[in-house]
């Protein structure tokens, strides 16, 4: 409160007590001076009133949307070129273009709703049918191409399977491999014992007998036929693997890759005269390098077939002369002192074939002398002992060499796989057996479409983890994830 003195009249003054407010809020500033001493700031006009605030209406009055303008122009034009001109005496105003207007029926917005409603579904209808027609579409579209890869597929291993069958035939009709000489083994056994069954049946007495050794004689004859191929198979086998031996030795070095040519030149046949002289003479001048017995002999005969030739003797009275000097130069290749990359070679060919101990040869054929067998294979000595494989076990042999590509893919090691190879029977027991030469899962019986696969892949090959299936079963087999979904 402050007291202050305020003129009433000319002479005489009043004590009034005045009731001083601080204001709350920050009075504007509306002109004034400040003390730079000081800092007092003095304002030329002030207001001790509190401004009165106005009422909130509860709208938004001031926002962006109120305070932004967007102006647009569009000009118009219309149709019609309009006046304001009357038809009246002398004066012609045309109404061709006129357009008369009637009122229609008044229109609710429930029906206009409706009507819309109704336009809406018909939209729908025609969409879901186009939508429709293209789902139809494209399901006939896959179902073309699955059809098509179905019946590509089916070709595919209908030409496999007579690829197949061609292939065991030609094998029958040109053996070359021991395999194909047991299938010829096989197939005599069993026209003999239907032979032996219908005399048996049919004869009797002397006749009987006489058959039988017609049947005996026919067999011999059918057999040595069979040796002849299987030596001339042999021969040409033992030819092949023999060039490949000097192939492979005349990769490493030079001196092996000039013997392996020399050889080839002097095994060829139909060589004119004076191209055969040449490489005979090339061939005395290589083995001379190496004084021994078996380069003299080569030497002599190499001397011998030039003084032959000279004397125009026939290329018939040669063959023999020129036998021997391929084989002696052969020997002369494969010994490690003339030649050091064979030994290299042959001893990483060797450890590629597993050959049989003298017990399992005894326990096969005991009755035979152990001696006269040391030079013969396993099939050899079944077939002296009188134990002949039938086309099932060589089917179910492929079925073993699938069985062991499929697992030197998936990199399986330790398990029972191994042992298989040399124990064709206990598959053939398995398959035939167990799994009654038939798919678990279609009853397919061919043998040739069959293999057999881990019924669990994330464990090792065993004999109880293991199922019969076909080949595209087993790759559908084979993908899935958990099986048990």
């Amino acid at each position: 409160y402050l007291e202050t003195s305020i003129l009433t009249d000319s002479d005489s003054f009043q004590d009034v007590v005045v009731k001083i407010e601080r204001p709350t809020y920050h009075k504007p500033f509306l002109g004034g001076f400040k003390n730079r001493i000081t800092g007092v700031e003095f304002h030329n006009a002030g207001s001790q009133t509190i401004p009165k605030k106005r009422p909130d209406k509860e709208i938004q009055l001031f926002c962006r949307e109120t305070q932004t303008v967007f102006e647009k122009n569009k000009p118009q034009q219309t149709r019609n070129t309009t006046s304001t001109q009357m038809t009246k005496v002398g004066l012609y105003v045309s109404n061709r273009t006129d357009k008369l207007i009637s009122p229609r029926k008044y229109l609710t917005a429930e029906e206009y709703h409706k009507r819309r409603l109704e336009a809406v579904i018909v939209i729908q209808t025609y969409f879901r049918r186009w939508h429709a027609r293209n789902v139809v579409k494209n399901l006939r579209e896959k179902k073309r191409l699955r059809l098509a890869w179905e019946a590509q597929e089916e070709l595919r291993r209908k030409k496999d399977k007579e690829e197949k069958l061609r292939r065991e035939h030609e094998r029958r009709l040109n053996p070359k491999t021991k395999e194909d000489f047991e299938l010829l083994y096989q197939a005599l056994e069993l026209w003999r014992q239907e032979e032996t069954e219908r005399i048996n049946r049919t004869l009797s007495g002397a006749e009987r007998k006489a058959a039988l050794c017609g049947l005996l004689e026919q067999e011999a004859q059918l057999i040595a036929s069979i040796g002849r191929h299987k030596l001339n198979a042999d021969e040409e086998n033992q030819q092949k693997a023999m060039l490949h031996f000097l192939d492979k030795v005349s990769d490493y070095t030079l001196r092996a890759r000039e013997l392996f040519e020399i050889y080839r030149s002097i095994s060829m046949n139909d060589v004119p005269k004076n191209e055969r002289i040449d490489v005979l003479l090339t061939l005395k001048h290589t083995v001379k390098e190496h004084e021994c017995k078996l380069t003299q002999e080569i030497v002599e005969l190499i001397d011998r077939e030039v003084d032959l030739m000279s004397r125009e003797v026939k290329e018939c009275n040669l063959e023999g002369l020129r036998k021997r000097i391929c084989t002696l130069f052969l020997q002369y290749i494969k010994t490690p002192k003339f030649n050091p990359e064979a030994a290299v070679e042959s001893y990483s060919s060797s450890s590629k074939f597993h050959f049989i101990s003298n017990e399992l040869v005894q326990q096969i054929c005991p009755e035979a002398a152990f001696d006269s067998f040391r030079g013969f294979n396993c099939a050899t000595l079944f077939r002296i002992n009188g134990t002949y494989y039938d086309s099932e076990f060589f089917l179910m042999r492929n079925v073993l060499m699938a069985m062991s590509y499929s697992f030197d893919v998936t990199n399986t090691l330790n398990s029972f796989i191994g042992l298989l190879p040399t124990l064709l029977q206990d598959l053939h027991y398995m398959i035939e057996i167990i799994w009654g030469c038939q798919s678990a899962l279609s009853a397919c019986s061919d043998l040739y479409d069959l293999v057999m696969v881990r019924w669990d892949k994330h464990h090792e090959w065993s004999p109880w983890n293991t199922i019969l299936l076909t080949k595209d079963e087993a790759d559908a087999h084979l993908k899935l994830c958990n099986l048990e979904k």
